[in-house]
């Protein structure tokens, strides 16, 4: 998710590879909208239930379930299906027009007809909001809605974008009640109104409360009668304590490495089990092209041929994630390998002095790793560390860590000040547009002083408007090899997805995918 000038993402729920159970957890079959209240603890705050405003994976995750949008990703899925809309369609050959038909007889949970007039209402007051904290930057290229009647409404785009399908059916495009909303300002009394499967029944500090709403249609069904969802406010030690004291159902986003690996000793004892699914949510190093030290290319090649990836993972995130060698992570159309091939999958001293040597440095390399301590996941230090490490055992580097809190990183990247700092990411929509238009497009959020005339006046156009997203693999692939030689920013890690249950709870394996949607409508306990 790309905030502006932030970029909110999961911190990673790191554990034990061994002891999990990969699509655990079969359908109980008997639970249904009146099965049990699931409790759900997480270490993230919802910051916002105004989805004209929030813009971070606890947010996120209340629009999925109190709001629809026209169309939505189904389990396991990556392309978008309809969800208001009866159907969606380009109609045009220049992906320049995108119109939407509504199902009959839709309802807000308050009762409220549903039409096209609230979904014309909610895409402009999202854009004259226009809030800092907001995803009206995810629609740039939306020039206006109009909504000629009460089933029909029409996008007009102002660039081809073959993506707005995706775009519309993430948490972006949550539709809300034109008369429980301003048209003009955020409403701010922690409550909301929408058509999704579930009520905000309360919202405080501590939970939210959500029961089904029994005027949904969708393509949701529901496996439960309600679910509570329990904030810890980044305290993962009461969240595992919860977890084992049965005071919770599900542990999900937040546990570190060792809280796993304690769930796992404890599993047969304990009643619990962990539950694995993928992710799309990636890690990397971002190196400002200003910088003195960094600016030179010698110098990132020779950090590129230096990092031990694999070291990483083992000794760091212990098997929760997988070497990235890509801007665009393995399971999403059009990654590629360019990193790899370009720089091997193991560190070597020899080429990494060759690049310095070549470009006339032969003393040791000064350099500062920036890292921000909870804002990409409780490892995020000890990776940094570890990268730190790997660099001064060549010899060739002399290279510190320094972690500060989020507000002051993100100013100091803003002002230029890093050379090396790490940013994390999570899709809004699992499409490669999602992991290169905001990276390397006009304005984009890594801030570091990169630019490819290539990348944004050729690739990014040509694969924003190929409605057979298949086709673009090879502009993509293109660009990915044109990243890994100008080298702006250097792929880590690709996340895999956890939660920890209670033996009795069902369904987190349609929770736990790309799409990033955590569905409360497919866990039952029973």
């Amino acid at each position: 998710m790309n905030m502006r000038n932030q970029w909110p993402v999961l911190p990673i729920v790191a554990g034990l590879a061994s002891g999990l159970l990969t699509g655990c957890g079969s359908e109980s079959g008997d639970s249904g909208e009146n099965g049990s209240t699931v409790v759900v603890g997480m270490s993230d705050d919802v910051l916002a239930t105004d989805p004209a405003s929030g813009y971070d994976p606890g947010s996120w995750l209340l629009f999925n379930n109190v709001f629809q949008s026209l169309l939505s990703f189904p389990k396991g899925g990556t392309e978008p299906q309809p969800e208001l809309a009866e159907a969606c369609t380009f109609t045009d050959s220049s992906t320049k027009v995108y119109e939407c038909t509504l199902k009959d007889g839709l309802k807000f949970s308050n009762g409220d007809p549903l039409t096209s007039e609230d979904v014309k209402f909610s895409f402009d007051r999202m854009l004259k909001v226009d809030d800092a904290a907001g995803p009206a930057i995810i629609f740039p290229m939306l020039d206006s809605v109009q909504a000629p009647d009460e089933k029909t409404v029409v996008f007009q785009l102002k660039v081809s974008d073959a993506t707005f399908p995706s775009k519309i059916a993430s948490g972006a495009g949550s539709i809300v009640n034109h008369r429980e909303y301003d048209a003009d300002a955020l409403r701010t009394d922690g409550k909301a109104v929408g058509s999704g499967p579930y009520k905000l029944d309360s919202f405080t500090e501590d939970e939210a409360v959500f029961t089904v709403n029994e005027n949904y249609r969708g393509t949701a069904e529901v496996q439960n009668s309600g679910v509570t969802l329990k904030f810890f406010h980044g305290d993962r030690t009461a969240l595992k304590d919860a977890l084992l004291a049965d005071e919770i159902d599900i542990a999900y986003r937040g546990l570190s490495a060792a809280d796993i690996a304690d769930v796992g000793n404890a599993a047969a004892d304990s009643g619990v089990k962990v539950i694995e699914g993928t992710s799309a949510e990636v890690q990397h190093l971002v190196f400002n092209m200003d910088d003195p030290v960094v600016g030179k290319l010698a110098v990132r090649q020779a950090i590129a041929h230096l990092i031990d990836r694999d070291a990483l993972i083992e000794d760091v995130y212990q098997g929760t994630a997988t070497p990235l060698y890509s801007i665009i992570p393995a399971g999403v159309s059009g990654h590629n390998t360019a990193f790899f091939d370009t720089y091997g999958d193991r560190p070597s001293k020899e080429k990494a002095e060759a690049a310095l040597r070549g470009d006339g440095i032969t003393s040791k390399v000064k350099l500062t790793l920036w890292s921000t301590p909870s804002r990409y996941g409780p490892a995020t230090d000890d990776e940094l560390q570890a990268i730190a490490a790997q660099l001064n055992a060549s010899g060739l580097f002399a290279a510190d860590v320094k972690s500060v809190t989020f507000d002051q990183y993100e100013q100091d990247i803003a002002a230029g000040k890093y050379g090396v700092y790490v940013k994390g990411w999570v899709p809004d929509y699992p499409d490669a547009d999602n992991f290169t238009a905001p990276f390397f497009g006009e304005g984009n959020v890594l801030e570091n002083n990169y630019s490819n005339d290539t990348i944004t006046g050729t690739l990014i156009p040509r694969t924003a408007a190929q409605s057979d997203r298949a086709a673009t693999d090879d502009a993509y692939g293109e660009l990915q090899n044109i990243v890994a030689e100008e080298l702006p920013m250097l792929p880590v890690w690709q996340a895999k997805q956890y939660a920890v249950v209670r033996d009795e709870v069902y369904g987190l394996e349609y929770c736990l995918d790309a799409s990033t949607v955590f569905r409360f409508w497919e866990i039952s306990k029973g």
